[in-house]
């Protein structure tokens, strides 16, 4: 059974409704990332980094998936596919995929902020005070910048046994998430999703330009009549 390996960014869940991770001036949702996704930030004004997550988990529970992520999800009927995404919404996981990798953490979880393997499920608002069995303050389970990203190798481990590799909706230029495709096998062939490429057609790389929703139906007619 072929190893498809799914690499999906914020472009996957924009036509879900979720915005994207940041736009150009630097600002997510009218914050400077690093007031609202450090380390420092958390630190600095913990009450503006609960406020800012709790209107995002907030949003994620209003919106559905869309056609690409059930599209996904109905390739493991005929193939054995791991998801990999930066995504931190579970629209992967709604929308019936069984093995998804959240590199950067998961929205509707929380963490321990002296334990990361306490760890646990978070569908309303986190305040201060809100704390672990053992009195720790509980923080979102998020990858800030400046902070590890500890699914990484698994990661990895994942892309050395693709068979083909699939890009949906990311830049691939956001680190260590963009070095993932160069851990593929040499025969690996790759298909990239994104209605504005960073990438170029070439003999390992189809580029497919289109949103997500048609990327993933191209895609599977694609690959389908190729194998």
């Amino acid at each position: 059974m072929k190893h498809i390996v799914v690499l999906t960014g914020a472009g996957m869940s924009a036509e879900s409704g979720l915005k994207t991770f940041r736009d150009a001036n630097g600002l997510w949702e009218g914050h400077n990332v690093m007031e609202v996704a450090s380390p420092e930030g958390f630190k600095a004004n913990p009450e503006l980094v609960f406020n800012f997550y709790n209107q995002r988990r907030a949003q994620l529970l209003t919106v559905k998936p869309n056609v690409a992520h059930y599209d996904l999800a109905t390739l493991e009927n005929n193939y054995k596919v791991t998801i990999i995404t930066q995504n931190v919404d579970d629209l992967h996981e709604r929308a019936g995929s069984n093995n998804v990798i959240h590199l950067h953490g998961e929205l509707l979880k929380v963490r321990s902020i002296k334990n990361e393997a306490l760890v646990k499920p978070w569908t309303t608002k986190l305040n201060l005070g809100d704390l672990d069995e053992n009195g720790h303050q509980l923080r979102p389970h998020i990858v800030w910048f400046g902070e590890a990203v500890p699914m990484i190798d698994k990661a990895v481990e994942i892309c050395n046994t693709a068979d083909i590799l699939l890009i949906i909706g990311t830049s691939m230029q956001v680190y260590p998430a963009a070095s993932l495709m160069h851990y593929v096998p040499e025969n690996t062939v790759t298909y990239f999703i994104d209605p504005n490429p960073s990438i170029a057609d070439s003999k390992k790389v189809t580029v497919i330009k289109e949103t997500a929703t048609k990327g993933v139906k191209k895609f599977i007619n694609l690959f389908e009549n190729e194998i």
